[in-house]
């Protein structure tokens, strides 16, 4: 059974003069446990409203979506935010860290939220992410002290601090230089590697080349979804080929 399924989703908005825009046309979307998929798709192709509705921060107008076979469109929003907090995990383009709090403080946040488990496993827990991550050394920093890169690793122990069962981003590199962009899709593979689903919204085919499976979306629609298998670097030339022939073909 698929983790996380879109069956004919649309969403529709309404313009300043009052008549509908639709976004999203019947899209149908099946993710498998511990999958990598990447979206992609030209500017106003429908890819964050996709992601804000796979997520539970949008409804569709019509169709269902479903985590781990229940169906979230029909969540109280109580229970949409429980979701979110216990079994989802977000990485976005800016990771959004309170600049009133520390680098572990910041990361360790959502797992005090939830309320599951002693504030010690909590922290104990954040300070083997950062430590995974190579930035347990900058535990007590303030977020204006350190790098973009090293933000967006603190992002990402904070989203898996609740040991989420499905990661989704929206251009988590799309702000960092090539470099740390390097760095942070690295971690996203060992992410995926130990049973995370990975979600990622991209403009960028390096992010698309580490990915499972390529998802392109135009117009609203689904319009190819291409399976490119785990990642192997002695193969990412290939893989890269593979990416980039999609997008050519789809005039992206």
């Amino acid at each position: 059974m698929s983790i996380l399924q879109a069956t004919a989703v649309t969403k529709d908005y309404s313009g300043r003069t009052g008549v509908g825009n639709r976004v999203l046309r019947g899209v149908d979307l099946a993710v498998e446990a511990g999958q990598f998929v990447a979206v992609m798709g030209p500017s106003g192709s429908g890819k964050t409203t996709l992601l804000n509705i796979l997520s539970g921060m949008d409804r569709p107008t019509s169709g269902s979506v479903s985590v781990s076979g229940h169906d979230i469109s029909a969540m109280t929003e109580k229970d949409l935010a429980a979701l979110r907090l216990r079994r989802l995990g977000f990485v976005f383009q800016s990771p959004h860290l309170m600049r009133t709090l520390s680098l572990l403080d910041n990361v360790v946040l959502p797992g005090f939220l939830a309320g599951d488990e002693p504030r010690a496993e909590i922290v104990a827990r954040g300070r083997a992410l950062m430590d995974d991550m190579g930035i347990a050394d900058l535990a007590k920093s303030d977020v204006t002290q350190v790098s973009g890169g090293q933000l967006q690793r603190a992002g990402i122990c904070r989203a898996l601090i609740n040991e989420p069962e499905i990661l989704i981003g929206d251009e988590p590199t799309g702000a960092l230089n090539s470099a740390a962009a390097a760095q942070i899709l690295d971690i996203l593979d060992r992410v995926r590697s130990r049973g995370t689903t990975v979600v990622l919204v991209t403009h960028d085919p390096a992010v698309a080349v580490r990915a499972d499976r390529v998802v392109l979306l135009v117009d609203g629609r689904v319009v190819e979804d291409v399976t490119l298998g785990r990642y192997e670097a002695a193969r990412s030339a290939e893989r890269t080929e593979a990416v980039s022939a999609l997008l050519s073909r789809r005039g992206v």
